[in-house]
């Protein structure tokens, strides 16, 4: 009889069961998308406007309910529990109609919608999925303003768009502090990117205020020209914190991820792009086509700036080569070979 021998060496690896998924069931992803799009279009029927006068509000807390449900999911919380807890708050708001109580919801409606937009997203090997994955982050948080402006909130717009603001950053940097490793995830690199963000931001932030108090009349005067022409001329002027801080640290914060984990740090920048969006219909000095219109000009100067900053970065990291043909070839390369990080899909959960 015919014997098999086995060969010396090193033990074979046992198999490894692939982990449990996450992933949400179909029909949860199905029934989300249906409760997002009837509040939605209780919130656009509000708005023309058509129906009961309670639609608006049924709407705000539909949508802000199932924002919870996924930000929770996405985040690895308890989704069952925090989207009750928002329909029972959202109910018992509207129910009792004060201005504190909807004006509190609708703070915490933005920044929801604005941290959703960027965990939402997925890694980006080009730049071309770099743009999807911030239309998409726009988007999420566009139709979060809307349900905001369902709570139909009494505001001073400068304070809430700080409010916002500042409570969608510290829930950004919490989750980012877990998804990126905490601080010894950051590396030299990494750091440097957090204090040039934080830069940004605080100058992107104070330089009305600087030019107010230490501008010349004649530069303020230039500069405000310059806003009314473009208001005039092109129907809106784009948010500065959107267009130069926002959006590019979305484009480039995807782009990073497919290769780095640095970059969630980057994308916590991006919930200041989100933010903007999510509150950009509560001042009523300015109207909704006005508001989308500078939505939209912002995401296309912040295209255009995270184009050049994914460049800059493969250019310094990636690989290099002379002329345009090598010069793709080097970039298709560099996306083989290094963009392999792996992050759960959209619909997994991230943590």
């Amino acid at each position: 009889m015919r014997r098999t021998v086995a060969l010396e060496g090193p033990a074979a690896p046992a198999a490894v069961e692939p982990a449990e998924s996450t992933q949400a069931p179909w029909f949860e992803i199905v029934l989300w998308a249906v409760v997002v799009a009837a509040g939605l279009g209780a919130l656009v029927a509000g708005m023309l406007p058509v129906g009961p006068s309670w639609l608006p509000g049924a709407g705000a807390v539909a949508v802000a309910t199932a924002y919870t449900w996924v930000l929770a999911a996405r985040t690895g919380g308890r989704p069952v529990v925090f989207s009750v807890l928002t329909a029972v708050a959202g109910v018992v708001t509207l129910a009792l109609d004060n201005d504190e109580l909807c004006t509190g919801a609708a703070v915490v409606t933005a920044a929801i919608s604005a941290v959703l937009g960027v965990v939402i997203t997925v890694p980006a090997v080009r730049f071309i999925d770099a743009v999807r994955e911030t239309c998409i982050a726009v988007g999420v948080a566009a139709i979060g303003a809307v349900a905001v402006l369902g709570f139909q909130p009494q505001v001073d717009v400068t304070r809430f768009e700080y409010a916002v603001l500042v409570l969608s950053l510290l829930c950004a940097f919490t989750l980012v502090y877990r998804l990126g490793a905490g601080l010894h995830g950051l590396g030299t690199r990494g750091l440097f990117i957090v204090l040039f963000g934080a830069l940004v931001l605080v100058v992107t932030l104070l330089y009305a205020e600087m030019l107010r108090r230490y501008g010349t009349p004649d530069l303020v005067t230039t500069l405000l020209d310059g806003v009314h022409w473009s208001r005039d001329t092109l129907g809106a002027f784009p948010r500065p914190i959107e267009a130069v801080l926002g959006v590019p640290a979305l484009v480039w914060g995807t782009h990073m991820r497919a290769r780095r984990r640095q970059g969630w740090w980057v994308c916590a920048f991006g919930v200041a792009g989100t933010a903007a969006v999510s509150d950009a219909l509560v001042n009523p000095a300015i109207t909704v086509v006005e508001s989308a219109l500078s939505v939209f000009y912002g995401l296309v100067i912040g295209l255009v700036i995270g184009y050049v900053v994914v460049r800059i970065d493969l250019a310094v990291s990636g690989a290099r080569g002379g002329g345009r043909a090598v010069g793709r070839r080097g970039r298709r390369a560099e996306e083989a070979e290094s963009a392999v990080r792996p992050e759960p899909k959209r619909t997994d959960a991230l943590l």
